[in-house]
């Protein structure tokens, strides 16, 4: 198997290293290729595996910064390394075993190679901004998909910019028509196939007219179905059929319309997970991941932190440059290093809102703005890269592993404590049970 990690060398040139694996399964031994390596009894995973206890989507290799990642899918029965059922840890170099449900595989690395990373040359793309390899592996992407009318599916968390995606794949096609945007999470589910497809008169209580769905809307153009893990089920098979045979029943017709559509979808959800859970149909993931591209967390791109601020104070004062200006050069090096290292749980939607909510209250970030911006996760948001929920490096030991997770904690607490007290550092240890000085001393290690 081949998995990849980015890399910029020394001469700043960035680049992909490579590193193949060799699965072994019983007799069957393979060496195979991609740079994301899905497992499970579905025919859609890279390996499948007809055995007793593998889910459909078991678990997939990845390649983070730190090394390559096993991580279970929501599998029914877990996936174990070295003998430890994990959610997600890293591999060990040279063999190791991996079990999935009553399989047992064994997974060796074999080499690393290095390969100069396709990136593009645009460090602004379609209202996105990144100077980071994994943005402009994304640009590069986008530009070489959105011509050719493929289905896109875009994942990633919420307030990573996955709308900017659709319409940066929209605005480089050539698709003469528009942009129509349908958010399956806003809609109630009892309207959304109506929307969806449309309804002639008096086809349901209130249908006093003939209306047009989204798909109708969209024809000659592209149609971004956003929050599309939040689809029905029930409406799940009619999108399907919509997307293999290039038409759209309204409700109360019996003619079918055919529709030239362009389909980008978004989720914030793992749609493998879902499809393991029942909750989202298999065939239908099949069919929208012609291609997928996953935009990451701004967490794990903080170089691109500070040209969005940038962008952010000049968009919120575009008609005051001036003061623009002196803003963006009244931020010291050290709280542009402030803003990176911070964990921005609701990624560029949180920083973007961060910038416009100073700028309104102050001249600019200053020091006890992005302490208070260093507050605990919002709920449902996921935890940082050290965190107990992230992937467990195996190779740390134990009490270096519980040192981050308490770390995190003590982090994410304080800061919490404070923006709720308004700063008010007296009120903030009340609340925490702590006395004024320690309160003090634990919160000096963060500033």
């Amino acid at each position: 198997m081949t998995a990849t990690r980015i890399i910029t060398d020394a001469s700043g040139r960035t680049r992909r290293s490579v590193a193949r694996y060799r699965l072994r399964h019983g007799d069957d031994e393979r060496v195979v290729g991609a740079a994301r390596f899905r497992i499970g009894s579905e025919q859609g995973n890279d390996l499948v595996l007809d055995a007793r206890g593998v889910s459909r989507y078991h678990a997939e290799i990845v390649a983070d910064e730190r090394g390559f990642v096993v991580r279970d899918l929501g599998s029914t029965n877990g996936t174990f390394v070295g003998g430890l059922r994990v959610e997600g840890a890293y591999l060990p170099s040279g063999s190791t075993r991996l079990r999935l449900g009553g399989c047992e595989l064994s997974v060796e690395l074999l080499e690393q190679q290095q390969h100069e990373l396709e990136t593009s040359d645009a460090e602004e793309l379609a209202g996105m901004v990144g100077t980071s390899p994994l943005m402009r592996e994304i640009f590069a992407t986008i530009e070489r998909v959105a011509p050719s009318g493929a289905t896109v599916l875009v994942q990633g968390e919420s307030g990573t910019g996955k709308e900017l995606v659709a319409s940066a794949l929209h605005g480089l096609s050539q698709r003469s028509g528009s942009l129509c945007v349908f958010d399956c999470a806003a809609v109630p589910s009892s309207l959304v196939e109506a929307q969806l497809f449309g309804h002639e008169r008096g086809a349901f209580t209130g249908a006093s007219d003939a209306r047009a769905g989204v798909f109708e809307e969209a024809d000659g153009g592209t149609l971004f179905l956003d929050e599309l893990g939040e689809l029905p089920l029930e409406l799940q098979p009619k999108l399907l059929r919509a997307l293999e045979t290039r038409s759209v029943t309204r409700i109360g017709a019996t003619r079918a319309r055919q529709v030239d559509v362009r389909l980008v979808a978004a989720t914030n959800r793992d749609l493998a997970r879902e499809v393991n859970r029942g909750s989202f149909r298999a065939d239908l993931y099949y069919r929208l991941a012609v291609v997928e591209l996953a935009v990451p967390p701004l967490r794990d791109r903080r170089e691109d932190v500070r040209p969005l601020a940038i962008r952010f104070i000049k968009d919120a004062l575009r008609h005051e440059p001036g003061r623009a200006a002196e803003v963006i050069a009244g931020v010291s090096e050290d709280n542009w290093q402030r803003l990176e290292k911070l964990p921005w749980p609701g990624n560029v939607r949180e920083l973007r809102n961060f910038i416009e909510r100073t700028l309104v209250l102050s001249d600019g970030p200053r020091t006890q703005d992005i302490a208070v911006a260093a507050r605990r996760p919002t709920p449902g948001a996921p935890a940082s890269s050290s965190g107990a929920n992230a992937a467990l490096d195996l190779d740390k030991p134990f009490s270096d592993h519980k040192a981050d997770v308490i770390t995190d904690f003590e982090r994410a607490y304080l800061f919490g404590q404070l923006e709720r007290h308004d700063n008010n550092i007296s009120a903030a240890a009340r609340a925490s049970g702590l006395d004024r000085m320690n309160f003090k001393r634990i919160l000096k290690k963060y500033r």
